[in-house]
């Protein structure tokens, strides 16, 4: 904490001291100096989406810089910061390793708004996640590397319209996919529909387990209307922003999703619409429909279905399917049972699933441990691959 001090007085000191200090900027030292007192700071999470007024009155710079008067000694109330972390400790029966592994992620979102309706948010995430265990669970492989993840920008149009725009982000970011199963593998995550439904930047998923869409760089604008009555309409689309060849070109790998949801508190239905241009002649169709039932009474689960049929111009058309079961209070914790297609699959082909189950504690607040089981079936004589995972999620 002193040293956390020190780095906040040392601008003003420098400021003081250095030979431009002749200037006709004028240091308010009373306000710097009340940065010293650290029980005054306001840390991440201060932000509170009622808050309309933005702090006023900068503190002049020469000594302060980046320090805002908000007449309570601390950082602006409209920027908030939120950190997650998982560590993953498991091992994968027919897996090429398989050894015991451990495996870790962290992420920090940043988020700031300038009306108090709309909000700025960055992600930024790192992690190590290469063996069998992450690769299942969908973990951040960036070789410890710290990444902007992505960046986007949303914003009302009237009361009931919600406009986003950003780099790197989901074109479904602002979908209500009618799915309540809490999901243990990356593969039923997806609910079913993880290319109509789950639509990420620039090129969707294409029917693989993992899902790495929202890898690469993508500019991205997506909008949703809400009529009130628990119907929902979204969609959007997305171009390599990256890309020399330019936006929603034929040389680039562009999508284009809508949705439809009907949502309410015991039941719920969507119908998701995908189009995936990813060279000069392919381009591929999805339809997705998803829908979820919770029964009432203590000790009955809710059930989530989903379907997705894929059409590509160039090939076979393919079908994919998913049903999951989740019970929200067994003992201190949830618990999730489920099973889903590895891919999309023609009619030529062999329908392979993947099959897991998991149970969700917490420890506190800010801690939960997950315990789970999969086995993935595998084509040909290759061996299932059957794994046992534990991962504890931190959140602060």
């Amino acid at each position: 904490m002193k040293l956390f001090k020190s780095l906040l007085i040392a601008p003003a000191t420098l400021g003081l001291l250095a030979p431009i200090s002749a200037s006709a900027n004028e240091v308010n030292l009373n306000d710097i100096s009340s940065y010293s007192d650290a029980e005054s700071i306001e840390f991440a999470n201060s932000f509170k989406k009622e808050t309309k007024e933005l702090t006023q009155n900068p503190l002049l710079l020469a000594g302060g810089e980046g320090l805002v008067d908000s007449h309570d000694g601390g950082f602006s109330s409209t920027t908030s910061a939120s950190f997650s972390a998982d560590f993953v400790v498991g091992a994968v029966d027919g897996a090429v390793n398989e050894a015991v592994t451990f495996d870790y992620q962290y992420g920090m979102s940043l988020t700031t708004s300038f009306t108090g309706d709309d909000s700025l948010d960055l992600v930024i995430e790192t992690g190590n996640g290469n063996s069998a265990s992450a690769t299942t669970l969908d973990m951040n492989s960036m070789g410890d590397a710290m990444i902007l993840d992505g960046i986007t920008y949303t914003f009302p149009l009237g009361d009931k319209t919600t406009i986003m725009v950003g780099d790197s982000t989901d074109v479904s970011a602002l979908y209500s996919t009618a799915c309540t199963y809490a999901a243990f593998t990356d593969r039923l995550g997806n609910c079913g529909s993880g290319n109509a439904a789950g639509l990420g930047g620039g090129v969707a998923d294409q029917g693989t387990a993992n899902d790495t869409s929202d890898d690469s760089s993508s500019a991205t604008i997506a909008a949703s209307y809400d009529f009130g009555n628990g119907f929902t309409v979204a969609g959007g689309l997305s171009g390599a922003g990256g890309d020399p060849d330019g936006l929603f070109t034929k040389e680039t790998l562009d999508v284009y999703g809508i949705q439809a949801a009907y949502n309410t508190d015991s039941y719920g239905v969507s119908v998701s619409y995908a189009l995936t241009d990813t060279s000069t002649t392919t381009e591929t169709t999805y339809w997705g429909l998803n829908g979820f039932y919770s029964f009432e009474g203590e000790g009955l689960p809710s059930i989530s279905v989903g379907y997705e049929s894929q059409d590509p111009s160039a090939g076979a058309s393919a079908e994919g399917y998913f049903a999951g079961l989740t019970w929200d209070e067994v003992g201190p914790g949830s618990f999730s049972v489920g099973l889903s297609t590895t891919a999309n699959f023609t009619d030529a082909q062999e329908e392979l699933y993947v099959y897991e189950a998991s149970y969700t504690y917490p420890i506190n607040d800010g801690m939960t441990i997950t315990p789970g089981v999969f086995i993935s079936e595998s084509a040909g004589n290759a061996d299932d691959l059957t794994g046992f995972i534990v991962k504890t999620s931190f959140s602060f």
